[in-house]
């Protein structure tokens, strides 16, 4: 007879509808099958009840040293980047959201960045590419907060930690150094956002910058581009000229990326392809502003592309609960995700889609991976996205790190 098995789940469904029982053992799925594996005794068996079982979630964008500040920054900021196509987005960053970074002490960050953590592990989120600024008003204080409290976390989740420069390098003199020493502290991604500068020469010696450095230390880059919606921009480009000059391919991610929505067809095409070349992949947060990357195009040319939260309860978004199924619910609106088959698309967008976006190996519900996933109250995939509930069991590598219950009782 086979050794135990650690954890056995059995009675679920696959996305498709499929049964499938899931046998782990050291971590990793050792059983991946219709029925539970024959005579099979296990430290741990969860009955699925019939319920739907999925990858765990990744979170391709995140800014987390921000999270649940929106009362300390005023509504301000948050005004103006909501307002119209986003032309008020470069003042509303850089001078009132950058109002509560002068605010910054660990003594509060800290406990907001539990706090987002926390939901994170509750709703399955065990991928997170985290933001954090650096520049010359934030220091290092951020940072600071954020590596100390991924430590606490890092049995629980993993977290890559990227070095950004909300206000710009060349707006922001010193902010090159401080990224700098963040990536000597312990930062995993080599951060920017180009768009912000004064003029193109700027932007493109913000993306040189950035590039090169992340060539030189082995790292990977991640760029908030082209987000005020101006077609003008073109900062998307830039990114992907200088991840082939030094040699970064597929070692690069766009997030927002909102004004090729506004590209001719023809421009677009010619970005696609460069983004192939490049091997550039992309984070859509549709629900945090009024232009998005247009997904269903991307997809359909094949290039990665994920779904992030982006805010929580700050200068840029007033809601959230860093659950990627209701941002994947509110996808299926505002892309109009609405078949069977978008559905689909859907979760993989914040699952095996997200994971390879962010660089993620061997995410997938499959003999000899890590055991990370989620099962689900409900049996059907339409269910899941429409109540986008806590999942009942959150498992990472094979151990139970949430269980959540949810009961009503009505009174008629």
């Amino acid at each position: 007879m086979s050794a135990p098995l650690d954890l056995l789940v059995t009675d679920a469904r696959l996305a498709d509808g499929s049964p499938v029982a899931l046998g782990v053992r050291d971590g990793r799925y050792v059983h991946v099958a219709p029925q539970p594996p024959a005579g099979a005794t296990a430290t741990r068996t969860l009955d699925a009840a019939g319920g739907l079982v999925t990858e765990t979630f990744v979170n391709g964008h995140m800014h987390l040293e921000k999270v649940h500040t929106l009362d300390r920054a005023g509504e301000g900021a948050l005004a103006a980047y909501t307002s119209g196509t986003m032309g008020a987005a470069l003042r509303s960053i850089v001078r009132d959201a950058s109002a509560v970074k002068r605010q910054y002490d660990r003594a509060w960050l800290e406990p907001n960045i539990r706090r987002a953590l926390d939901a994170a592990l509750a709703h399955g989120v065990l991928h997170l590419q985290a933001f954090v600024d650096v520049d010359t008003t934030a220091r290092l204080v951020g940072m600071e907060a954020v590596l100390a409290v991924r430590e606490e976390y890092r049995d629980l989740l993993d977290l890559q930690v990227v070095a950004f420069p909300q206000d710009g390098l060349l707006r922001d003199p010193g902010a090159a150094a401080l990224c700098e020493e963040a990536l000597r502290m312990g930062a995993d991604v080599v951060g920017g956002i180009p768009w912000i500068e004064m003029t193109d020469a700027d932007a493109r010696a913000h993306v040189e910058w950035a590039c090169r450095l992340a060539a030189a230390q082995g790292k990977r880059v991640a760029m908030l581009v082209d987000d005020a919606g101006d077609p003008g921009l073109r900062t998307t480009q830039m990114l992907a000229e200088a991840m082939i000059e030094h040699d970064l391919r597929g070692r690069g991610v766009a997030c927002h990326a909102r004004a090729l929505a506004t590209y001719p067809q023809p421009t677009l095409q010619r970005l696609m392809d460069l983004a192939h070349a490049a091997g550039l992949g992309f984070v859509s947060d549709p629900h945090t502003g009024p232009l998005h990357l247009p997904v269903r195009e991307f997809l359909e040319d094949g290039i990665p592309v994920a779904l992030g939260q982006d805010d929580i309860e700050d200068a840029y978004y007033p809601f959230g609960r860093h659950s990627m199924l209701e941002v994947a619910f509110l996808a299926a609106h505002t892309l109009r995700f609405l078949t069977s088959a978008d559905q689909r698309l859907l979760l993989e967008l914040v699952t095996t889609r997200a994971a390879d976006v962010l660089g993620v190996a061997d995410h997938a519900i499959a003999e000899g991976n890590p055991a990370n996933l989620c099962v689900h109250a409900d049996g059907r995939l339409r269910d899941v996205l429409t109540e986008h509930a806590r999942p009942r069991w959150v498992i990472r590598r094979g151990r139970v790190v949430a269980e959540s219950e949810t009961t009503t009782r009505l009174h008629r």
